[in-house]
């Protein structure tokens, strides 16, 4: 059991090493909240980063947003329940409709290893420190 929570572990840190370097390349990347943003941080995403649903913000808010950042690409990360897969969806169609391309590949990803045990970005850094422990890797 250990190893494959191991391997979940490593294949989520691959991610998210390939999301550190995309946004560090200036690819600009789209969460839900504040604290989404916090926990990308924590686990050292450095580039830009746009809240959502923060301060009663409209998709046509973050559309807007997106468009004066110039950013011809953009990586959308809301959450993996109903409503981030429908904010998604919708967001994503809005921003196809102003040329401007979702990238869904690390949302996915991480909705593949860690989607039916975290409901959201902001649970991503204590679900790695969950399947470290289980995994036997700390203490």
């Amino acid at each position: 059991m250990s190893k494959r929570l191991k391997e979940r572990e490593e294949r989520i840190q691959q991610v998210l090493a390939c999301l550190i370097e995309e946004s560090s390349k200036g690819i600009l990347i789209i969460v839900e909240g504040r604290n989404d943003v916090e926990t990308l941080r924590q686990l050292g995403v450095e580039g830009e980063i746009i809240s959502a649903k923060t301060g009663g913000r409209t998709q046509l808010d973050v559309i807007c947003e997106v468009e004066e950042s110039g950013a011809k690409e953009v990586i959308m990360l809301l959450d993996f329940d109903r409503r981030g897969r429908e904010w998604t969806r919708v967001l994503k169609q809005r921003l196809e409709k102003a040329r401007i391309k979702p990238n869904l590949t690390f949302w996915n990803e991480l909705m593949r290893f860690a989607g039916r045990e975290v409901k959201d970005v902001e649970g991503l850094a204590s679900y790695i420190q969950t399947l470290k422990k289980k995994a036997g890797e700390i203490p």
